[in-house]
C-alpha cells in the first residue's frame, strides 16, 4: 500500500491554496466547523458514528465503541474508507451521501466535541486530522497565522488531512475511527452516555444489527413486523410498519441538483410493546430522520422517516419534500394500527391537546385524518368500521353493542364504550350514542321476545349504576303478552306466575292489560318503572276495563274476552274480593249482560228473600259451572247480601238506600263505613229469612251488630217484622217497656239479631227518633201504661234533653201528654215543685219523677208550661216564724243525718191554707214565689219543708221518721 493512498497531499494543497488566496475563506471554514460541533452536532457523537457505520454496512452492520489508551475507538463493519469518503471528511460542504445515505458526511464534525486530532483507519488505508499540524501548516503564511491568532489559535481541524500508516482496524472490522480524548473529556461517562443511546439507534438504523460499547452488547432481531432490541438484562419489543417510495416529479423539481438524486424515501412507524405484547404508547418523543432530531412529537409511536432535515440535523427542513414524506407517513399509520388486536387499537390514536411543535401539530392532524378515513375500528359483532361513520355507545355494558348491532348499523364494538377509549374516540370525532338515542333508534323495530330479554339483560348493569342512563331508558320498548309493544316499561306489569295464565294472556287481546311478554320479562324493567306483580296486580291493571265494561258492551264493543281473564286472575289472586270487580260485565240467565254485583248465583238463598221485582238477576249457569263459587263471589256475584266497606268515607255516596238520612242522623261523620247492599230489595214478608241469612254470614253479622252502623239503622226502621219495623217492638223480657212497646211475636230469629236491629230491650233514648217515638207512644190513648213506667219514660226523655243526647229543634211533640192520672191530656203542666201537687188534679199534671230538676227539660221537650208558671197562690192562714234551730226535733234529726241546721226557719201554721184561682186549699206545706217556706206543725210537714230547704228531697221520709221519733235512727 502506498504511503498516501488517498492523495491527501493534493487535498491539503487545495485547501491551503484556497485559504492563502482568500484568507476570508479560512475564517469561514473555521466558523462553519465551530458551528457544527458546537451547535448542530453537539451531543451527537455516537449518533453520527452509528450513522456512518450504518452507511458503510448497508445491512447487518456492527459498531464497536470503547476507550483504549485514552482514545475513543469506534470500529464498524462494511465498506472500507475510499477516496471519495476522505474527500467528504475534509469538506464542510460536500457529502458522499448521494445515493440515499453515504458513509461520511458533515456530521463527522461531531468528533471535535471530544478531540482535536481524529483519525480514521481502514483496511484500505488511514487518514488523520490534527489542529496542531494545521497550525504548523499555516505558520509560513503570515496572513493566515494572523487570522488564527485572532481566533485564539483555533483553526479548522477537518479541512487538512494527512495519511497515517498505523495499525489496521480490529479483525472483522473495515474501519475504525480513533479519537484521542482531550483532558477535559471523561471517557467512562462518555461510554455510559453512549450506552443509553444504543437501543434507540438499533431501532432507527436498520442497517445496524449490533452495537458493542465497552464490552456490552446490544443486538436487534426481527420476526416479520416484530422487532426486538436485546440489551443488558432486558429486551425491548417493537411492532413496526415500514413503507417506502419515491418523491413525485413535482416535488423533485423543487429540490437542488444533487438532492434530486436522493429521490427514495422510507417511513417506519414503531410501537413499543410491553412484555405481554400489549401496546406501550409513548407520551413524548422526537422525529427520527432516521437518527433523533429536536422535532418534538406527541404521537404514541415513534416515527423514523427520511424527512429532509437542515444541515444541523436537528430540525426538519420545511418544503414540499417534507410535506410529501409526512403525508406518506400519515397514510401508512393505519397500517400499523391494523396490526394490533381490535380492542387495543385506540391506544395508537393521537390525543388532542397543545402540540409540542409545529411539525407535531401538522403530523398529528394528518394522522387523525388518515385514521378517520381508514377501516380499522372494530365493529360490534364482527368487521371493521371507519371512525368517520362509526357510532359508539356512550355507556359500556357487556354484550350490548353486539346485540344492538343487529338493528343499529355502523355500531362500534362494545368494548370501545369503556372510559379508556373515550379520549381516542373523541379525537376521531366518533359519534356517541346516549341511551336516549338508542331507545329512539330501536323504537319501532320488530324483534322476537327472546331478543328483548337479551337486551334487558345487557342493559341491567347500566340501569343499576347510571341514574342518567336509567332516566333515558324510560322509553325503552317493551313487548307485551298480547303482541303489542309498549313505549316504555312504566305502566307495564311483569308477571312470572302460572304458565297457563301467561299463555292465556299471550293469546288474548285485552287492551287494558299491559302484561310484559313472559319470554321478554326481566327484573331490570322493574327499575325502569314496570311493576313486578302478582295476579292481584294484573287484576288491578284491568280495573278501568272492568269498570267500563258495561258501557263498552252498550257501545257495541266485544267484551267477551274480558270476563275469563278477570275471573282467572281473581282465582289466581286467592279469590280476594275487591269492590270495583262488581262492575264486571257477565252474562245472565237470559243471555243479557249485567254487572256482576247485579247478579246472584243460581240457587242462591238470596233470591228467596228478594222482592220479585228486584233488579237482581241470575248469573248464566254456564259461567256458574265454569268457575268456583268463591271466584264468582269475589268478583261481586251475589250468593248473600253484599257488604260495602269504606275505610275513609267522605260522604253518603255508596249507593246505599237512605244513606244520606243515616249520615245526617249521626252526631259526627263516621271514620269507617260498613254497609250492606240491597236491603231495600227484600220482600216485606221475607225479613225473618233475610235476617237469618245476615246472621249466618260472619261478614254481614259483624256489620249488623254495630250499634252505630248503617245496617242496624236501616233495618231497624225499614224492615218488617210481624207487620211493623223492629224498633216498634220490644223483646218479651223487656218489662220496663210494658204498655209503651208491644212484645215481638216469635219470628224465629236469634234474639241477638233482634237486639242488634233495634228491637227494644230497655227504656232508653239514644236519639231524636227514639225521643219522638217514646213521647208519641206515651200520648197514645189506646195504650195502657203503668204509672211507674210513665214516670220513668218522662225521666228518660228529660235526661236525654238535659244531656244533649237529643236536640230540641229536631223534635215534634205530641198533641197530648200522659198525666199522673194515667190518661193523656192536652191541658196540663209539668210539676216542678212537690207542694204544687196539693192544689192540682192528677189529670192535669205531667211529672218527670222525683228529680224535680228534670221538670224544666221535660216541659221544653213536650212544649207545655211548668206548674210554677201557671199556679198563682198565697197563704191566707196565720202562722209564726220559727227558726229551725229552735225546733228541737228538727235539730236532732239534722244532727243524726250529719246535716247542719239550716239558717232561717219556716212560718209554722196550725192549719195552712192557700188561695188559688180555684179557691182555698188546706195544704201541709208551701213555698211561695219568693222562696218563703210555710208548713203545718206536723212531723210530715216539717220534714218535707226541711228536706226541700236542705236540698235532700229524696230523704224526706227519713226526716219524717226522725222528727217523729229520733230513736228510729237506731232501729
Amino acid at each position: 500500500m502506498s504511503a498516501d493512498p488517498f492523495d491527501t497531499a493534493a487535498l491539503r494543497a487545495s485547501v491551503l491554496g484556497a485559504w492563502t488566496s482568500s484568507p476570508t475563506r479560512f475564517r469561514e471554514d473555521a466558523n462553519a466547523e465551530e458551528d457544527l460541533y458546537l451547535g448542530g452536532y453537539r451531543d451527537r457523537l455516537l449518533v453520527e458514528l452509528a450513522q456512518n457505520a450504518a452507511d458503510a454496512a448497508g445491512a447487518g452492520g456492527t459498531l464497536r465503541v470503547d476507550v483504549v489508551d485514552g482514545e475513543l475507538r469506534a470500529a464498524n463493519t462494511g465498506r472500507p474508507l475510499d477516496a471519495e469518503g476522505v474527500a467528504a471528511l475534509s469538506s464542510l460542504r460536500a457529502s458522499a451521501k448521494q445515493r440515499g445515505v453515504g458513509q461520511f458526511g458533515i456530521g463527522f464534525a461531531a468528533v471535535l466535541a471530544v478531540t482535536d486530532a481524529p483519525r480514521v483507519v481502514s483496511t484500505s488505508g488511514g487518514v488523520a486530522f490534527s489542529a496542531t499540524r494545521t497550525t504548523e501548516a499555516i505558520a509560513d503564511h503570515p496572513e493566515l497565522a494572523a487570522r488564527a491568532a485572532e481566533r485564539a489559535g483555533r483553526v479548522p481541524v477537518l479541512r487538512m488531512v494527512w495519511p497515517t500508516d498505523e495499525a489496521a482496524p480490529p479483525a472483522g472490522f473495515a474501519t475504525e475511527v480513533r479519537l484521542p480524548l482531550r483532558a477535559d473529556v471523561d471517557g467512562p461517562a462518555l461510554l455510559a452516555a453512549f450506552a443509553d443511546e444504543a437501543a434507540d439507534l438499533l431501532l432507527a438504523l436498520p442497517a445496524l444489527s449490533r452495537i458493542e460499547i465497552a464490552g456490552t452488547v446490544w443486538s436487534r432481531t426481527e420476526d416479520g413486523d416484530r422487532l426486538s432490541i436485546h440489551g443488558p438484562g432486558e429486551a425491548l419489543s417493537w411492532l413496526v410498519h415500514r413503507v417506502s417510495g419515491s418523491l413525485s416529479a413535482e416535488v423533485l423539481a423543487t429540490l437542488g441538483v444533487e438532492s434530486r438524486e436522493r429521490s427514495q424515501w422510507t417511513v417506519t412507524w414503531a410501537l413499543r410493546l410491553d412484555s405481554d405484547g400489549a401496546p406501550h404508547p409513548l407520551t413524548e418523543d422526537v422525529l427520527h430522520a432516521p437518527t433523533p432530531t429536536d422535532e418534538r412529537l406527541s404521537l404514541p409511536v415513534r416515527l423514523v422517516a427520511t424527512v429532509p432535515i437542515e444541515p444541523s440535523r436537528r430540525r426538519a427542513r420545511p418544503g414540499p419534500a417534507a410535506d410529501e414524506v409526512l403525508a406518506a407517513a400519515a397514510a401508512a399509520y393505519p397500517g400499523l394500527v391494523a396490526k394490533l388486536p381490535g380492542k387495543r387499537r385506540t391506544a395508537l390514536v393521537p390525543r388532542t391537546g397543545f402540540p409540542l411543535s409545529e411539525l407535531d401539530d401538522r403530523l398529528r392532524a394528518l394522522v387523525l385524518a388518515a385514521l378517520r378515513r381508514a377501516e380499522w375500528l372494530p365493529a360490534a359483532g364482527s368487521g371493521w368500521l371507519t371512525p368517520a361513520r362509526a357510532r359508539v355507545l356512550d355507556t359500556a355494558a357487556p354484550g350490548l353493542a353486539d346485540l344492538l348491532s343487529e338493528v343499529l348499523p355502523d355500531l362500534a364494538d362494545g368494548a370501545l364504550s369503556d372510559a379508556a377509549h373515550t379520549g381516542a374516540l373523541n379525537a376521531l370525532e366518533v359519534t356517541r350514542l346516549r341511551m336516549a338515542e338508542v331507545v329512539a333508534a330501536i323504537t319501532g323495530t320488530t324483534r322476537p321476545p327472546e331478543w328483548w330479554h337479551r337486551l334487558y339483560t345487557a342493559l341491567a348493569p347500566i340501569v343499576e349504576t347510571d341514574s342518567t342512563a336509567r332516566e333515558e331508558l324510560g322509553g325503552l320498548p317493551v313487548p307485551l303478552a298480547d303482541g303489542r309493544t309498549l313505549p316504555g316499561p312504566r305502566g307495564a306489569l311483569r308477571y312470572d306466575g302460572d304458565p297457563e295464565l301467561l299463555d292465556l294472556l299471550t293469546h288474548t287481546d285485552v287492551g287494558a292489560l299491559r302484561v310484559i311478554h313472559p319470554v321478554a320479562a326481566h327484573p331490570v324493567l322493574d327499575r325502569l318503572g314496570a311493576q313486578h306483580g302478582t295476579a292481584a296486580d294484573l287484576l288491578e291493571n284491568l280495573r278501568d276495563a272492568v269498570e267500563r265494561s258495561m258501557d263498552d258492551h252498550e257501545s257495541g264493543v266485544d267484551i267477551a274476552a274480558l270476563a275469563p281473564i278477570v275471573l282467572r286472575l281473581v282465582q289466581e289472586s286467592g279469590a280476594v274480593a275487591m269492590p270495583w270487580l262488581g262492575a264486571l260485565a257477565l252474562p245472565d240467565s237470559v243471555g243479557d249482560w249485567r254487572r256482576a254485583d247485579e247478579l246472584a248465583l243460581p240457587g242462591s238463598p238470596l233470591l228467596d228473600v228478594l222482592d220479585p221485582d228486584s233488579p237482581i238477576g241470575v248469573l248464566s249457569s254456564a259461567v256458574a259451572e265454569q268457575w268456583p263459587e268463591s271466584v264468582l263471589t269475589a268478583a261481586g256475584v251475589l250468593d248473600a247480601f253484599a257488604v260495602v266497606v269504606d275505610e275513609s268515607p267522605t260522604g253518603p255516596d255508596h249507593d246505599l238506600a237512605d244513606e244520606a238520612d243515616w249520615w245526617d242522623a249521626l252526631p259526627e261523620p263516621p271514620n269507617r263505613l260498613v254497609g250492606i247492599r240491597d236491603l231495600d230489595l227484600v220482600a216485606p214478608d221475607a225479613w225473618p229469612m233475610a235476617l237469618r241469612l245476615l246472621a249466618a254470614n260472619p261478614e254481614t253479622w259483624r256489620a249488623l251488630v254495630d250499634p252505630d252502623g248503617y245496617p242496624a239503622w236501616w233495618i231497624g226502621r225499614h224492615a218488617v217484622l210481624a207487620g211493623a219495623p223492629p224498633t216498634s217492638w220490644r223483646m218479651p223480657d223487656a218489662v220496663e217497656l210494658t204498655g209503651i212497646y208491644d212484645p215481638l211475636p216469635d219470628v224465629d230469629v236469634d234474639a241477638r239479631v233482634l237486639t242488634a236491629i233495634g228491637v227494644r230491650t230497655e227504656l232508653a233514648v239514644h236519639n231524636g227518633a227514639d225521643a219522638e217515638d217514646l213521647a208519641h207512644r206515651l200520648a197514645d190513648r189506646d195504650r195502657e201504661i203503668p204509672p211507674g213506667i210513665v214516670l220513668r219514660a218522662h225521666t228518660a226523655l228529660a235526661e236525654a234533653l238535659r244531656d244533649e243526647v237529643i236536640v230540641l229543634e229536631d223534635l215534634s211533640p205530641p198533641d197530648e201528654f200522659r198525666t199522673l192520672a194515667g190518661t193523656p191530656s192536652d191541658d196540663c203542666v209539668v210539676v216542678d215543685g212537690p207542694w204544687l201537687l196539693a192544689v192540682l188534679p192528677d189529670s192535669a199534671v205531667v211529672s218527670a219523677g222525683p228529680d224535680f230538676a228534670l221538670a224544666e227539660p221535660l216541659a221544653d221537650l213536650l212544649d207545655i208550661p211548668l206548674a210554677t208558671d201557671e199556679v198563682e197562690a198565697e197563704p191566707v192562714s196565720d202562722g209564726e216564724y220559727v227558726p229551725w234551730a229552735e225546733l228541737g226535733a228538727v235539730a236532732a234529726a239534722c244532727d243524726l243525718l250529719g246535716e247542719e241546721v239550716p239558717p232561717g226557719g219556716p212560718i209554722v201554721h196550725d192549719k195552712l191554707v192557700v188561695r188559688t184561682d180555684t179557691g182555698e186549699h188546706q195544704v201541709p206545706w208551701w213555698i211561695t214565689d219568693d222562696g218563703v217556706a210555710h208548713c203545718e206543725d206536723t212531723p210530715e210537714a216539717l220534714a218535707r219543708t226541711l228536706a226541700w230547704t236542705t236540698r235532700r228531697w229524696p230523704e224526706r221520709h227519713t226526716f219524717t221518721a226522725l222528727i217523729e221519733d229520733p230513736a228510729l235512727y237506731l232501729s
